[in-house]
Parts: C-alpha cells; sequence; structure tokens
C-alpha cells in the first residue's frame, strides 16, 4: 500500500481544512486507515482512525467534536476533515494503514504517507 497526503495549508484559528490521502494497492479497501499528527519537536500522535466498512470511527480527545474521518474504498482515499482549527493543530499530518485493527501507537501501523503541513495562525 502506497499512501500519498495532500491538502495542508495555512489557515487562521477557527477555519477550517480538508485533508486527502490517496491510496494504492489492492490491501487499503481491506487496512484500518488513520491519521496521525507530529508537531516540531514533539512526537508523532493519533489523531483519528477508521475502519475498513467506514462505519466506526476513533478520535483522540483532542480532536473530537471538531475532526471527521472519513473513507471512499472506491476511490482509495481516506479524507480528514478539520473545523474549528487551533493553533495547537499546527502539525504535519501524516496517513497510515493498519493491516489488523486499530491502534493510537504509531509503531504498529504498517503504511505511511509522506506527511502534508498545517499551520493554524492565531
Amino acid at each position: 500500500v502506497q499512501l500519498q497526503a495532500s491538502g495542508g495549508g495555512l489557515v487562521q484559528a477557527g477555519g477550517s481544512l480538508r485533508l486527502s490521502c490517496a491510496a494504492s494497492g489492492r490491501a487499503f479497501s481491506s487496512s484500518f486507515a488513520g491519521w496521525f499528527r507530529q508537531a516540531s519537536g514533539k512526537e508523532r500522535e493519533f489523531v483519528a482512525s477508521i475502519n475498513r466498512n467506514g462505519d466506526t470511527p476513533n478520535y483522540a480527545d483532542s480532536v473530537k467534536g471538531r475532526f471527521t474521518i472519513s473513507r471512499d474504498n472506491a476511490k482509495n482515499t481516506v479524507y480528514l476533515q478539520m473545523n474549528s482549527l487551533k493553533p495547537e493543530d499546527t502539525a504535519v499530518y501524516y496517513c497510515a494503514a493498519k493491516l489488523s485493527g486499530t491502534s493510537a501507537n504509531p509503531r504498529s501501523w504498517n503504511y505511511w504517507g509522506q506527511g502534508t503541513q498545517v499551520t493554524v495562525s492565531s
């Protein structure tokens, strides 16, 4: 599975962005998909994940109610809609795929995209 994230950019606090992650490889539709982020000087942290069918999302407490993860298996794409953005959301956002189950531990995820920068100004 190869992943390509896009959609990052600079936005003011309170604004919105939609990240996309295009996947290649037949295994994607049978994999869990997720988003992580890494702020400068910090460790990579879990943001959200979604199951194979796209009907069971999971979110970090810090983004719950503001971010929405979704997927379109016909397009081999996973999305992260980010609303009410805050300066503390500033980070490089990575999409990932996991062959079995979901986890907040980035080390257990099997495939990674290259990351896209999100910067939220105050």
